[in-house]
C-alpha cells in the first residue's frame, strides 16, 4: 500500500480528520496542552464538563492513583458556561479541530440552559451531553441511570438546542444498551461511553479513605475490557456511532474499540501520563491500516470477527 490511508470519520454531521479526540476533564479547555502538541492534528476536543454556574469542586485529596488507573473526585470544578464562552473559546477558534462542549446540570432546567448558552456560540461543533449527573429533584439518582430520566434529560437539550448532541453514558447501571436506546430515541446523534466506574481506596495506616469524597471515578487501563465490551454491546443494539473510551493508551487499546465497532475513541488517563498520547495514538492506527492494507478506517469499524482466536 502505497498511498496514506484515509483517516477522516463522521460522528453524525461533525467530520473529524482523525479518530482520536482528547476526553473531557482529562483536557482542560485544550489551551493547557497547547504546549505539548499541535492541536491541529486532533480529530477534535472535548472540553472540561461545563456548567450554568462555576463550581469550585470537591476539596482534596481527590485524586488517588491505583494499581493500572486513578480514582478522581473532582467534582466538576469548572468555570461556567459564560466564562468559557468569553475567556476560553476565542483560544480555540484559532484551531481546525472541532471543539465539543460537554455539559452537565443538576435538574433538567440547568441542562436546557447550560445548551441554550451554547447553541448560537460560534466555535462549538456538538454537545457531549453528561448524564452520570444526580438529578436533586429525583432523590440524587443519576439521569444516567433511568431509562425515563435519560429520555427526558436528552428529549430537553434537544428541543432547546440545534447542535449535535452526543450523550456519555454511565456504566454503573443495569442494562447500557436500554439507557443508549432511550438517549437515542429522545434525538441523541450519537454515544459517548464510558464514563468512569465508582470505585474507593482506603488508607490501611489511618483506616480512612483516600479521597475526601469516599468515592471516586475509576479511570485508566484498569477499566478498559469491561468498558471495551459495552461499547460492543451499544453498537450492535443501536443505529448511532459509538465514541468509544476507557483506559486506552496505546494504538493497539484505540483499534479494540474501533473494531468492537466505535466510529471514534476518546483518550482520557493517558494523557496525564504522557501529553501527546493522542498523536502517538494516531501514527500507530495509520501503521497498522498500512500494514494491514487498509485504505479506509471506516472499514475497520465494527469489523470483529465473533469466532475467538484460534477457533
Amino acid at each position: 500500500m502505497t498511498n496514506k490511508p484515509n483517516l477522516a470519520v463522521s460522528i453524525g454531521k461533525v467530520k473529524l480528520k482523525n479518530p482520536l479526540m482528547a476526553a473531557s476533564g482529562t483536557f482542560g479547555y485544550g489551551e493547557e496542552y497547547s504546549s505539548w502538541l499541535d492541536l491541529n492534528r486532533l480529530g477534535a476536543i472535548v472540553v472540561k464538563g461545563l456548567s450554568i454556574k462555576p463550581q469550585r469542586g470537591n476539596p482534596p485529596p481527590r485524586i488517588v492513583e491505583t494499581p493500572a488507573g486513578m480514582l478522581n473526585a473532582i467534582g466538576l470544578e469548572n468555570i461556567g458556561v459564560a466564562k468559557f464562552i468569553k475567556s476560553k473559546l476565542p483560544f480555540l477558534r484559532n484551531y481546525n479541530t472541532p471543539v465539543i462542549a460537554n455539559i452537565f446540570g443538576k435538574t433538567i432546567d440547568e441542562y436546557v440552559s447550560v445548551a441554550e448558552a451554547l447553541n448560537n456560540t460560534s466555535g462549538v461543533a456538538a454537545l457531549e451531553v453528561n448524564i452520570s449527573c444526580p438529578n436533586v429533584k429525583q432523590g440524587g439518582i443519576s439521569f444516567g441511570t433511568d431509562p425515563k430520566s435519560t429520555y427526558s434529560v436528552v428529549s430537553a437539550v434537544r428541543k432547546a438546542c440545534r447542535l449535535p448532541l452526543w450523550v456519555k453514558l454511565s456504566p454503573n447501571v443495569g442494562s447500557i444498551a436500554a439507557i443508549a436506546k432511550s438517549a437515542a430515541d429522545a434525538g441523541a446523534d450519537a454515544i459517548s461511553l464510558v464514563n468512569t466506574f465508582l470505585g474507593m481506596a482506603v488508607d490501611i495506616h489511618s483506616r480512612r479513605p483516600k479521597l475526601h469524597n469516599i468515592t471516586g471515578g475509576l479511570s485508566g487501563p484498569a477499566i478498559r475490557p469491561i468498558a471495551l465490551r459495552l461499547v460492543w454491546e451499544v453498537a450492535k443494539n443501536i443505529n448511532l456511532p459509538v465514541i468509544g473510551m476507557g483506559g486506552i493508551m496505546r494504538s493497539e487499546d484505540a483499534l479494540e474499540f474501533i473494531i468492537a465497532g466505535a466510529a471514534a475513541v476518546s483518550i482520557g488517563t493517558a494523557n496525564f501520563v504522557n501529553p501527546t498520547a493522542s498523536l502517538d495514538i494516531i501514527a500507530g492506527i495509520e501503521k497498522y491500516l498500512i500494514d494491514k492494507e487498509i485504505a479506509d478506517i471506516n472499514q475497520l469499524v465494527g469489523s470483529l470477527r465473533l469466532k475467538p482466536a484460534g477457533s
